[in-house]
């Protein structure tokens, strides 16, 4: 396919979600409120309808501001976006049953607390409430995958390896790549992605193959590859600042973020083969079907400018975005969009809750947490 311009068409109607639409939790930080006071929220007109369409809703994070957000449609056909606060909120995962986030130093557990016949208040099928918090300790968890055992593994950016929880201890490495020789607290290679396959990791993406403290600064334009953790081999290199590497659809796909491209791997010649551009650093990847969801962040000072995206932004004479594009496989086009303006700035990872029409959360510090008693039947 081509090289697309992903364009975000029919701004100009778009509707907002005014502070008091957005189910802010009441946390006890201050300044949390203050922040969702100067965030503007603007999405397609057609996103309620999508999601409901498709019968799913989405979850991302922003770790910059410390926020899980949910997104569905109420039952009058209005979207629904509701904000929980988890510290450094980055990976996520999940599925109507449960979901898994990673925080600044935990790995939070979340279920889903109501039968398919329960709402909450006649609006919500879903509330995802934090029910184990394993602590990891300041690691730098990017993106989470679930084993077919069950088990969390997780990126250890800080410690460039593939980890899973530890019942005694902050992790336990238990894959790591060739080149980095030792385990230290040193972001050597910024191992960021991972792709899982039938339930087992497959690949990771790294910025470079460094293997000094924060060496792959040196190497964003063009260092980056993909490995293969079965095999250790090189699927493909001189990718610029690569992350959420996903298989869908029988390609192995990815974000090329120096370049701000979505696109997959040749596999006849190891290529990376663009299909949108988006105006934004891109970091979060998940798909539905034949579409695919992304999120952008609008590039930070010093460590993601300088790269060929700020030229292509130039070029297409775009302003950088904050905000998540849903594309169309078949075309590279945007199909819906949402977009925040004002104190948020940067998002990180994106999931699809399949059957999920309004979710929410309960953040660990909320008032509503601690009223929100729930009691396990007899025989469950």
């Amino acid at each position: 396919m081509s090289d697309k311009k992903a364009s975000a068409d029919g701004a100009e109607t778009a509707e907002t979600i005014a502070p008091e639409d957005r189910n802010t939790p009441t946390d006890a930080a201050p300044t949390a409120a203050a922040e969702a006071a100067n965030i503007d929220i603007s999405f397609s007109p057609g996103l309620a309808a999508f999601l409901a369409t498709n019968n799913i809703s989405i979850g991302f994070t922003s770790y910059q501001t410390g926020r899980l957000y949910l997104v569905g449609h109420g039952p009058d056909g209005k979207l629904a976006l509701h904000e929980a606060v988890y510290p450094q909120a980055m990976g996520v995962t999940g599925d109507a049953d449960r979901m898994y986030l990673g925080t600044l130093t935990q790995i939070v557990r979340m279920e889903n607390v109501l039968t398919p016949t329960q709402m909450v208040n006649h609006l919500h099928d879903k509330v995802y409430v934090p029910r184990n918090a394993q602590t990891t300790g300041n690691v730098d968890i990017h993106e989470i995958g679930i084993q077919t055992s069950g088990k969390i593994i997780f990126v250890n950016t800080r410690f460039n390896c593939l980890s899973e929880p530890s019942l005694t201890h902050s992790f336990k490495p238990i894959w790591k790549p060739d080149f980095i020789s030792e385990l230290v607290a040193e972001d050597r290679c910024h191992l960021n992605g991972l792709a899982m396959v039938n339930g087992k990791p497959k690949y990771v993406s790294a910025v470079s193959r460094s293997n000094v403290a924060n060496g792959w600064r040196e190497d964003r334009d063009e260092g980056g590859l993909i490995i293969d953790v079965e095999t250790n081999a090189i699927l493909a290199d001189g990718l610029s600042m690569p992350h959420s590497p996903r298989v869908h659809d029988g390609r192995v796909w990815l974000l090329n973020s120096g370049t701000g491209e979505l696109g997959w791997i040749d596999p006849d010649n190891a290529k990376f083969v663009p299909l949108a551009f988006f105006p934004g650093f891109l970091r979060g990847l998940a798909f539905h079907k034949d579409h695919a969801f992304v999120t952008l962040s609008k590039p930070r000072k010093g460590h993601f400018e300088g790269l060929a995206l700020d030229d292509r932004l130039k070029k297409e004479d775009s302003d950088a975005w904050c905000g998540i594009h849903i594309v169309s496989l078949a075309k590279g086009e945007v199909a819906q969009w949402l977009r925040f303006d004002g104190a948020i700035t940067e998002l990180f990872d994106v999931c699809v809750l399949p059957g999920v029409k309004n979710p929410i959360t309960l953040g660990p510090d909320s008032e509503e947490i601690r009223h929100f008693l729930t009691i396990e039947p007899p025989g469950a």
